[in-house]
């Protein structure tokens, strides 16, 4: 009797235990979250980061907070985020532009590839390029005869030399003969104020952050450098449509410093992913030109995976080098 009794009374103690150490883990996210991006405010990363972020907040009611350091196409925002605790309360919005940067700066002081875990993939998007309203040139054919006609007179403009802007240009250059001008800026925004300017005469930008320019009017849309037309922009050609074989294309994607537990991971996976299956979130991406790709963990890995040897072949074939 005595010794079902005790058998009875541990039992029922492991019954409470169980709930009271499951109470007892901390809930996530309890703080808010710094997410870190390498491009400057009004950027197609930053533009792309404050709606992950607004609508993470109304989920999660804990603030996401966009820490914009751009500057070196990105490699300051991975050298940043790599210093901080990977408690999960550190992201980083990992983009096309880095992977560029990393296949061409030399001694970098950490590996993107081995140093940052995976969380969710968002989409694909479109670079612009973008002219001066008073260059005279309305077509992809017009601006090469130009080129051809005033070497290194034209000059266009990017996020820095090594990123993804600098190198859909020198691919440009390069596949049609031409030579322009690479005017570098510590961000995309300055080097479309300067487009605006007429400082430069042409830019290439991700679509988030052309499309107010191109709607207004107050820059031409030459050509998309993805190997189609942008649904957003269905009358402006792809490049490859006269330059065959030219093709570039942005991405984004959050990912955190390795060492970040893995149950935070796994939880902030899915609530990205869901939020960009959600037919509002999803319609704000498709506004922006962005093509959906929503994707957890693995699918980011291997989509990583596929982009380091596309973007490596890339920079290799353009001769893009950084010393």
């Amino acid at each position: 009797m005595q010794t079902k009794l005790i058998s009875r009374a541990v039992m029922a103690l492991a019954m409470w235990a169980v709930p009271a150490a499951h109470a007892a883990q901390p809930a996530y996210p309890e703080k808010p979250i710094r997410l870190i991006i390498g491009s400057a405010p009004g950027s197609g990363p930053d533009i792309i980061a404050r709606l992950v972020a607004d609508h993470l907040y109304g989920v999660w009611g804990q603030r996401i907070v966009v820490d914009s350091r751009p500057g070196v196409a990105g490699i300051i925002s991975a050298e940043i985020a790599l210093r901080a605790n990977p408690d999960g309360y550190t992201w980083m919005m990992l983009t096309s532009q880095l992977f560029v940067a990393t296949s061409v700066y030399p001694n970098l002081k950490f590996n993107l590839d081995k140093d940052f875990v995976s969380i969710a993939l968002i989409g694909t998007v479109p670079f612009v390029q973008m002219v001066n309203p008073q260059v005279p040139a309305k077509s992809i054919p017009e601006l090469i005869a130009l080129a051809k006609a005033q070497p290194g007179k034209l000059r266009y403009g990017s996020a820095g030399a090594g990123a993804s802007e600098h190198l859909s240009g020198v691919m440009f250059t390069r596949m049609t003969g031409t030579d322009m001008l690479h005017v570098p800026y510590k961000g995309i925004p300055q080097a479309i104020v300067d487009t605006l300017a007429g400082e430069v005469q042409l830019t290439y930008a991700v679509y988030p952050a052309a499309r107010p320019h191109v709607e207004s009017g107050r820059l031409r849309a030459i050509g998309v450098t993805t190997p189609k037309r942008s649904p957003s922009l269905p009358d402006v050609p792809a490049i490859s449509e006269v330059v065959p074989g030219y093709s570039m294309f942005g991405w984004y994607s959050l990912v955190a410093p390795r060492g970040t537990p893995n149950a935070i991971l796994a939880k902030a996976s899915a609530e990205v992913v869901k939020a960009v299956q959600q037919p509002v979130f999803g319609e704000k991406l498709k506004v922006l030109g962005i093509e959906i790709l929503p994707g957890g963990r693995k699918e980011l890995d291997a989509f990583r995976s596929n982009e380091r040897k596309r973007i490596t072949e890339l920079v290799k074939a353009s001769g893009v080098e950084i010393k």
